[in-house]
């Protein structure tokens, strides 16, 4: 079968997986500079290979075409395979990095987050007001949905405030994976550069923040990649969880009021929003340790996998209606934020941040509404990231 070349851009990530899956649970896909990986769709096969030991994303040990020099800097999505820290780590490297990196996301810290939680909402809420008054049109994503997850975790993190807005930027671009490798290196460069200057100075002067953690427990470098892991992964999904989750409900009045009148739950929003519309579609790389099989289809060791996260969400063998947003079906069942070792430990928090701000966007707006309900509102550029590029709404009364 012809290799599927995905599309870096990610014009239209979700259409795509369907076309992969019609392929296959398993099947060849080409990567941006003409790299080749297997694609794996099927639940499941990737609930048991996400906890397979067999599989690693240490390209650095296990991906043999870096190892024999293949690929290289100018590789576009050299830096997402190559960096290093939790997120690329394997065995007893990647348990120690974890288990140092999960003190900021234990049930205690999460509940502990709340009120900065509320505080980001209520201030972005009237930032919004302002810029929406007298019928102005507003950008939902950039006025509601980007500074409420940009500000808790660089409140968690210990970022001042100084430095939020190039840090910001910068995670942008690097989850842009059609961008090229030289931005890409640049911008790693310079963030890696403000990090490593944080984590300089909480050791110096350290807080009640995880860079404070990371700083006292972990050399310099490894401190700066889990901390920028954080940055990246700690608001990038959130703010395509909130934007999706508003467009949706924008665009299912019917589930924005039973939702508003306690018909079916603000949790269970956010879940099926992360089912129909998950906010990471595809997790690049993993890397066969040896030799094996998945789904019948020889996996060479040292060949290149990617998880497609946002297949078993819209999978019709697992839901009625795959595609239709309904709170109140009964199985919700995605894995939007992964599963086994390299679990999103972020997910309580990320979760806890929608059902804080979605209630409270409605409840003081209630008459807010998409300008133009049938304008393409595009995706956001790369194809890891999912959720509309724009959302221009009005307040109403």
């Amino acid at each position: 079968m012809e290799t599927l070349v995905l599309d870096a851009a990610g014009r239209a990530p979700l259409e795509e997986v369907e076309r992969l899956r019609a392929r296959g649970p398993v099947t060849r896909v080409g990567l941006p500079g003409g790299v080749e990986a297997w694609a794996v769709t099927d639940l499941a096969l990737l609930r048991p290979l996400l906890v397979d030991p067999r599989v690693s994303k240490d390209s650095h040990q296990h991906w043999t075409a870096l190892v024999n020099g293949e690929i290289t800097r100018e590789w576009p999505l050299f830096t997402w395979v190559t960096s290093k820290s939790m997120f690329n780590s394997y065995g007893a490297e990647h348990r120690r990095l974890r288990k140092v990196a999960a003190r900021a996301f234990t049930a205690r810290r999460t509940r502990a987050m709340q009120p900065k939680i509320e505080a980001a909402t209520a201030g972005a809420l009237d930032r919004l007001a302002a810029a929406g008054a007298h019928g102005a049109v507003v950008d939902l994503r950039e006025e509601f949905a980007y500074p409420i997850p940009i500000e808790v975790i660089c409140d968690l993190l210990g970022v001042p405030d100084a430095q939020r807005t190039d840090m910001r930027r910068y995670a942008d671009v690097l989850m842009d994976t059609s961008a090229t490798a030289e931005d890409a290196l640049a911008t790693q460069l310079a963030l890696r550069t403000l990090i490593i200057q944080l984590v300089e100075a909480k050791r110096e002067e350290p807080g009640e923040d995880l860079t404070s953690v990371l700083a006292a427990e972990l050399p310099v470098t490894e401190a700066a990649g889990t901390a920028q892991l954080g940055l990246i992964a700690g608001h990038e999904t959130t703010v395509n969880l909130l934007a999706s989750a508003v467009r949706l409900l924008l665009t299912h009045p019917d589930v924005l009021a039973a939702a508003r009148a306690g018909e079916v739950t603000w949790e269970a929003v956010v879940d099926e929003t992360l089912r129909v519309a998950p906010p990471v579609v595809y997790i690049p790389l993993r890397f066969a340790v040896e030799d094996l099989e998945l789904g019948g289809v020889p996996i060479a060791q040292g060949d290149p996998i990617i998880a497609v996260f946002g297949a078993p969400g819209r999978d019709p063998g697992l839901h009625e209606r795959p595609a239709v947003f309904d709170p109140a079906r009964a199985d919700r069942t995605h894995i939007a934020f992964g599963a086994g070792a390299h679990h999103c430990p972020g997910e309580p928090l990320a979760r806890l941040e929608a059902e804080i701000a979605l209630p409270a966007l409605f409840e003081r707006f209630p008459g807010l509404r998409l300008a133009d309900p049938d304008a393409d509102l595009g995706e956001v550029p790369g194809f890891v990231a999912n959720g509309p590029a724009r959302l221009p709404a009005l307040l109403g009364d």
